[in-house]
């Protein structure tokens, strides 16, 4: 996840522009990475849910799906017989607004999540491009409609995915203006002996990931917990939830700890993880209650997911126009792969499953490694500035996936001053992701408060500001104690309350994680 400070806005506006050669992917077979997008136990979709602030008008979103999304060739040509064969569109099965009942007997947010769990328990018509839209005029808590987006992955990924969807939108400032689009400042170059210690660090990374796919691909595997899912989980039905969170927020622990807000969604969702785990693991025990409060979780617990990222040599969102010129570094189609910090690692995978598969057929060469792991974790940067769809001004953006071989997938992604997590989980498995939710909004905020009092801390002249905190140690003790303005923090104890809780959190953290023993802590 791109941070704001570390994103610039590209001058170029967005543009559809007809090319000449634009037929050159008639008939064409498709890439190894889309079909194995086909593959039974990989027939992976992309959902994307767009909320919108005003009711959505059915007629002015097909009268500009026209001239925007069908000029993209891959939403004019059906993929169905491995091959990319140019089709009459018909908008009329593709678009689809649903009668809305007036008296619903569930509660409009339900509605919308029961509607798009449906969605994910069926598939698309094969004889015809392989997308379609669904227009859900209903209000709920956080729109007055909803926009539902379901895409096969062979089409793209999210990156491509995110350009489409800046290409079908405009600025909210300005109407007739296509919205700037977010790129990727490129890092400033080492020298010297720290240039050394960069290269040496990426190789030597490089080949450790890279033997590490490789041996899951063969055996390793994560051990069973209550977030594992059956073998045959990538064909069930998913419940997809979303909940916002504040960038700013997100931003001032990022900068509090000298990190990445990457890492730091990372962090939340490690924290939010061994909370709930925690309480799965409590499950059946006598006095559930308080058992819960103590530390559950198993030793050398560990659990993996895949992160996949955008390895584009032109890194960030591009657009439309951009990805589609012949020989662009900025490509559309699934560029993906698998990654760490510091390691080439998504590069080499990517090859091998563009290669691997043209030398011995599809079939006989699924990815295991997706689905040895527990989790599928992504995040893609969103748009800076609020933004119209088809004249409709966006509250939300929130993609995600079904299809996939795990039953819990994270997706992040971020929209003017807000980050949207969203959820899709195999019920059967996650039974409560409401309650998952809920707990990953508590660590976030136990990291919070405990961000704000460290970056409050760091400050020169701390009289200027209505916190001071002070840490003071005897003996085997640590002492902090607050100054406050109380018109500033009314409440000093729950602070006291909640920097407590975080120390606790991160020691039950560090012991389950095996790092130091239990028996160790004095």
């Amino acid at each position: 996840m791109e941070t704001q400070s570390g994103l610039k806005h590209a001058l170029k506006p967005i543009r559809i522009v007809p090319k000449e050669g634009d037929d050159q992917e008639d008939h064409q077979p498709l890439s190894p990475m889309a079909r194995l997008f086909h593959e039974p136990d990989c027939n992976l979709y992309v959902i994307a849910m767009i909320g919108s602030k005003t009711r959505i008008d059915p007629d002015m979103v097909k009268a500009n799906l026209v001239h925007s999304l069908l000029k993209h060739p891959r939403f004019s040509r059906k993929g169905g017989e491995m091959k990319w064969v140019p089709t009459k569109v018909d908008l009329e099965k593709h678009v689809i607004v649903p009668d809305m009942c007036s008296d619903m007997e569930t509660s409009s947010d339900k509605y919308v999540e029961d509607y798009i769990c449906n969605l994910t328990k069926t598939t698309l018509d094969f004889s015809k491009p392989l997308w379609d839209l669904h227009l859900l005029n209903v209000k709920t808590s956080d729109a007055e409609a909803v926009a539902v987006f379901r895409i096969h992955h062979s089409l793209g990924d999210g990156t491509s995915l995110m350009s489409l969807l800046l290409a079908c939108t405009s600025k909210a400032s300005d109407p007739m203006a296509l919205p700037s689009v977010p790129m990727m400042k490129k890092s400033k170059s080492s020298a010297g002996s720290e240039m050394w210690w960069k290269a040496f660090r990426l190789v030597w990374n490089t080949i450790i990931d890279v033997l590490m796919v490789i041996a899951t691909v063969l055996f390793l595997k994560d051990r069973n917990t209550p977030l594992r899912g059956p073998p045959n989980v990538g064909s069930t039905g998913r419940r997809i939830i979303h909940r916002t969170i504040s960038l700013e927020d997100v931003v001032m622990i990022k900068n509090a700890m000298s990190t990445t807000v990457n890492d730091v969604m990372v962090g939340i969702t490690q924290a939010g993880l061994s909370r709930y785990l925690n309480r799965r693991y409590a499950e059946g025990k006598k006095n559930k209650g308080a058992t819960e409060k103590k530390n559950n979780l198993p030793k050398n617990l560990s659990i993996r997911a895949t992160h996949f990222i955008n390895i584009r040599p032109s890194a960030g969102i591009h657009t439309l126009a951009e990805m589609m010129e012949k020989g662009s570094e900025a490509k559309w189609g699934n560029w993906i792969g698998y990654k760490k910090k510091t390691s080439l690692e998504a590069l080499y995978i990517h090859s091998m499953a563009k290669s691997i598969p043209n030398l011995f057929g599809t079939k006989r060469f699924m990815p295991q490694s997706p689905s040895r792991t527990t989790i599928w974790y992504s995040n893609v940067v969103g748009p800076q500035e609020e933004i119209f769809f088809f004249g409709h001004p966006i509250a939300f953006i929130a993609p995600s996936c079904f299809g996939q071989p795990n039953a819990l997938m994270i997706h992040v992604v971020s929209y003017v001053d807000k980050m949207n997590i969203i959820l899709s989980v195999d019920e059967s498995t996650v039974p409560d992701p409401h309650q998952l939710f809920d707990d990953l909004e508590e660590s976030f905020n136990l990291i919070k408060n405990f961000g704000m009092a460290f970056a409050i801390a760091l400050y020169d002249d701390p009289l200027n500001y209505g916190l001071m905190i002070d840490f003071q140690s005897y003996i085997n003790k640590m002492t902090f104690v607050l100054s406050v303005d109380e018109e500033i923090i009314p409440d000093p104890q729950r602070l006291c309350d909640d920097l407590e809780k975080s120390l606790k959190f991160i020691k039950d953290v560090v012991i389950a994680r095996g790092f130091v023993h239990k028996n160790s802590i004095k």
